[in-house]
């Protein structure tokens, strides 16, 4: 996870296709097997073979991230700490991502601030900017779509909610089963991200 990635703008959240091919892994399904499964079956209900499996390909890298602890915590868990284990395999696949839960959403919770507008993001892009050779070079097309990109994987995780057009901030508060996995792995940055502790 050294260099950044603008690669978010072609993913979604995700979540049912996410649990879906976890628990056939569960089963003891390969990766093959699943391929084939999403190529054959349609298992990720796309019609264009070049498209799911592209998808499964992103999906397949999401859930490699997860260790079998939090496999197994993952298929216990509520949804809601289903959601944020997936904002968890997100965060670890793509630094830039991780970078702005840490330095952007966090922030707001330890302050107080109840709304993530479409310009905080724009600054955290901005200072990205100037610190980055790579993120500099990208369009404001690119930018923009990753700003989208992370509304909305915050939103589908339940971190932000929407109201009036406004996009409010709901911290998690973490299933202590996830919290301890996550204490255990020197995660404790991650839980700062999105819990708001300081």
């Amino acid at each position: 996870m050294e260099k950044y990635s603008s690669g978010l703008v072609a993913e979604s959240f995700w979540f049912v296709e996410f649990k879906q091919l976890i628990k056939l892994r569960n089963e003891g399904k390969s990766w093959e097997e699943i391929s084939l499964l999403c190529l054959n079956e349609n298992l990720l209900g796309i019609s264009k073979p070049y498209r799911a499996n592209r998808i499964f390909g992103y999906l397949k890298n999401r859930i490699n991230v997860l260790d079998e602890r939090l496999i197994q915590t993952f298929l216990g868990a509520d949804l809601k700490t289903q959601k944020i284990i997936n904002i968890f395999a997100i965060s670890r696949k793509n630094k830039l991502f991780f970078e702005f839960l840490y330095e952007v959403y966090r922030e707001k919770v330890v302050i107080g601030v109840e709304e993530l507008t479409a310009s905080d993001i724009n600054i955290f892009f901005k200072n990205k900017q100037a610190q980055d050779e790579t993120i500099n070079k990208w369009t404001d097309v690119t930018l923009k779509r990753l700003r989208s990109s992370y509304m909305n994987f915050l939103t589908d995780a339940g971190l932000l909610t929407n109201s009036d057009k406004r996009k409010l901030i709901t911290p998690a508060i973490l299933d202590i089963t996830l919290e301890n996995y996550l204490i255990d792995i020197n995660e404790t940055q991650l839980i700062k991200a999105i819990t708001g502790d300081s």
